[in-house]
Parts: structure tokens; sequence; C-alpha cells
């Protein structure tokens, strides 16, 4: 008797997907309602702060040994390996609220701080396997679309998480809510059985076995030997630091001027755009010429700045945030599809891991100059009788949250100008057509193979 594996790409790819859209919805759900608790149970800010930053860590740290990792070894075996261990520390997680439940033991919030951080190590894992493997299951002319799928099933999680996490938490508390992805970690697993992840070809250099952090090494290396990718690199980390920067201030300016229900509808807005966005995606794949995609998401998203720095007014703000969120999903679509195309699959998980600990080194930048930019600088130039009230208070408005609105208006400024940079630079406007393309059609190359098994 033979074990049955579904090796068709295409099918590969529809069932991992929907596999990941429910891990994905599930994780959001998770981890929402952990930081609720932890907020909840220490009333600290700053408790709740740390819970946040041990869940960023592993994303950076981890990132470059994981893609590694991910070049080294099967990646269909690490992404099972990631969800099994990702729903173990779920398991983990709810014995120690049980225990704490029954009055075994005091359970503090310093004590998730690890199986946070753990989760969050998996699912570097998980991410990079998976991306670096897109490229092997899918056409190259539907690549856009593919990534449009991804990121709409992202959308979806972090949309739909927080809000059925608010119903669900009241219904089955957190430790029903941590059961729930635990199943949502065993649906992946198992799916990921039953399925054979097309492999990347292994050059005769890669039988060699070099050490792990030579090979952490190449994934820059190959970047920096490419002027046209090292751009596309940095007009992306840019743009990402000013999308940290947006998504840390939109709170405190809403609220200067609405109450906490208006803030909430104006995150579905936003989270609409991203859905709405990623649709697109799914269904068009971008231009054929994906850096136009790419600068011209990027513009869109720095005219919905200009809006959103209006006179004070929630219906203005909300269409801003839809708008500026739908960009996200075609930026990070097009560039996906660009370095997909022209990276080695042999090398995609430590390449890929350059760009995700680039991209991520962004949020904690913003946050730690989001603060001095507008208590010390924006805020009191459009206070009342501020340094630039006058001039630009009939424009923006004068008071609370205008200075946040200033700063919006120069990130959208500053959008322009990282786009016009980027077009500016030859190597970065005609890197599709100067780099040469790397992806063949999906083959039968896929592994494992069926092997034989006692009847």
């Amino acid at each position: 008797m033979y074990q049955r594996v579904i090796t068709h790409p295409p099918a590969v790819f529809g069932l991992t997907w929907f596999a990941q859209l429910v891990s994905s919805l599930g994780s959001a759900l998770a981890g929402f309602s952990v930081m609720v608790h932890v907020y909840r149970s220490s009333d600290s800010i700053t408790e709740y702060s740390l819970a946040s930053f041990f869940s960023f860590l592993p994303m950076v740290l981890i990132s470059p040994v994981a893609g590694a990792v991910v070049d080294r070894w099967d990646r269909r075996r690490i992404m099972m390996l990631a969800d099994v261990g990702a729903g173990l520390t779920m398991l983990l997680m709810w014995l120690m609220l049980m225990a704490d439940g029954a009055g075994l033991w005091a359970l503090r919030s310093w004590h998730l701080y690890l199986p946070i951080a753990v989760c969050s190590a998996a699912g570097t894992f998980r991410a990079l396997a998976y991306s670096a493997s897109t490229a092997l299951m899918v056409p190259k002319q539907h690549l856009g679309r593919a990534n449009g799928l991804i990121e709409l099933a992202l959308g979806i999680g972090q949309l739909g998480g927080p809000a059925l996490a608010g119903l669900l938490v009241v219904r089955i508390g957190l430790q029903g809510v941590l059961l729930i992805n635990l199943g949502s970690f065993f649906l992946s697993a198992l799916v990921l059985l039953c399925v054979g992840f097309p492999q990347p070809a292994r050059s005769a250099a890669h039988a060699v076995r070099a050490s792990l952090l030579e090979q952490v090494a190449v994934g820059w290396g190959f970047i920096q030997k490419r002027p046209g990718l090292l751009g596309l690199l940095t007009c992306i980390a840019v743009a990402n630091l000013f999308v940290s920067l947006v998504t840390v201030l939109i709170t405190p300016m809403v609220l200067s001027f609405a109450d906490a229900a208006t803030l909430g509808w104006i995150a579905s807005c936003s989270g609409m755009g991203v859905l709405m966005g990623a649709l697109l995606m799914s269904v068009w794949g971008g231009p054929r010429r994906r850096i136009l995609g790419v600068l011209g998401f990027e513009l869109l998203a720095g005219l919905a700045l200009f809006a959103a720095a209006l006179p004070a007014s929630a219906t203005v703000v909300a269409g801003a945030a839809f708008v500026f969120m739908f960009t996200t999903p075609g930026v990070m679509g097009c560039s996906q599809s660009i370095w997909q195309s022209k990276v080695p699959s042999e090398l995609q998980g430590r390449v890929f891991a350059v760009r995700r600990m680039i991209a991520l080194s962004t949020p904690p930048v913003a946050a730690l100059v989001s603060g001095p930019l507008a208590d010390g600088l924006f805020e009191p130039w459009m206070a009342q009788g501020g340094a630039l009230s006058g001039r630009l208070g009939p424009m923006l408005g004068v008071g609370p949250g205008r200075g946040i609105a200033l700063l919006y208006l120069v990130l959208g400024v500053l959008c322009a100008v990282n786009v016009l940079v980027a077009w500016l630079s030859p190597r970065v406007r005609n890197v599709e057509l100067e780099l040469p393309d790397v992806l063949r059609e999906p083959t039968a190359s896929v592994g494992p193979q069926p092997t034989p098994t006692s009847a």
C-alpha cells in the first residue's frame, strides 16, 4: 500500500493557502485575546508593552537563521514543525491558565512572555518556508494573484481575529480561545501531511556543508550585489517606516476629536481596505511591470495621508484609512512577485529572511520616534499660539491632534519623495528588465514522493 499525497502544485498551493488562512485567523484571535488578558491582569501599560516586545523580537532576531534553515531543510516539514511547536505552546498556556483557575499557582503576566516569544518564532519559520515555496507552486504569470491571496488571508486574520476575540472571550474565556487556536494549528499540520511540496534544485555548491553563519551571510550578499533589488528593498523599508508611524499615531489623533467607538469604526474601515486591496490583487495580479504597481500604490498611500491631514472629520479619516491600507497588499504583492521571480528558489529562504528582518525593524523605530516627534515638535507647533498654527491652522486646524495631522502631511510628502527617488534610479526602475528571471514552470519534482508503507 502506498501513502497518497497531493502533488499537483496549484492544488498544493490552494490547500496550503486555506490551511494558512485558518491558522492566521486562529493566531490573530489568540494573539489579541492574550494581549488583552496581559493588560487586564496587570493593569500596566509597561507589562503590556513588554508582551508586544516579546511577540516582535523573535521575528527580527530569528529571521536570518530561519532563512538559512528554510533553504537547508524540507520546507513542508519546517511548516509542520512550526505548527506543532506553536500548538504545544498554546497547550502550555492553556494548562497555565487552568492551573491558575484551580488555585494551584498564581499566574502572572510575565509568565506568558516566553510562550508568546516561542509562538512568534514558530510563525517566523512558517512564514519564510511558505513564502519561499510559493514560486515553486504557482506559474510566474500568476504570482501576483497568489501573493494577493496570501495578503487576503493575512487581512482576514487581522480584521476578523480581534472582532471574533471580543465575542468569544466573553462566552468561552481565554482558555476556549487558546483551544480554538490549537485546533487551527492541528488542521494546518493535517493538511501539510496530505500534500507534497515542490523542492528547489540543489546546486553542487549547496551540497558542501557550509556553516550556518556563512549561509546566513549569503542572503545579504545576494542582495548587495544587485543594486536594483537593494534599491527596491530600501524603498520598501522606508515605506514600512511610514506605515508604522501612521499606525502608531492614528489612535491619539482620532481620540483627540472622537470617542473610542469612532476609533473602532475607523479601524474597521482600515481593515476593510486591506481586504479589498488583497481581493483586487488576487483577481488582477498587478500590472505586467510590477515595479509600477509598487510605486503607484505607494504614491496613492501618500495622497491618502494628505486627506487624513485635513480638519478633523471621522468620515474623512475613515476614508483616508481605507485608501491607505488598501494600497498595502498592492505594494507588498507586487514587490514579493519581483523577488520571487529574481531570486533562485534554493536561495529564497536566506534572501527573504534578510528582507523580513529589515522590514520588521521599522515598527520599533516608529514606536521610539513617534512620541518625541508628536509631543515634542508637531503638537506644540499646532497648539493654540504655536509656531505654525497661524500659517497652517486655517488648512489643518488648531489644537490637540492637529500636530499629528501635520506630521501626516509631512509623511505624505515623504511618500512621494520616496517614490520619486526610486523611479529616478535606473537600477530600481528597470529591475525587472535588467535581472534575469529564475522561475520555471512548476514541475513534477515534488517531495516527498509516495513511499511504501505496511498494510
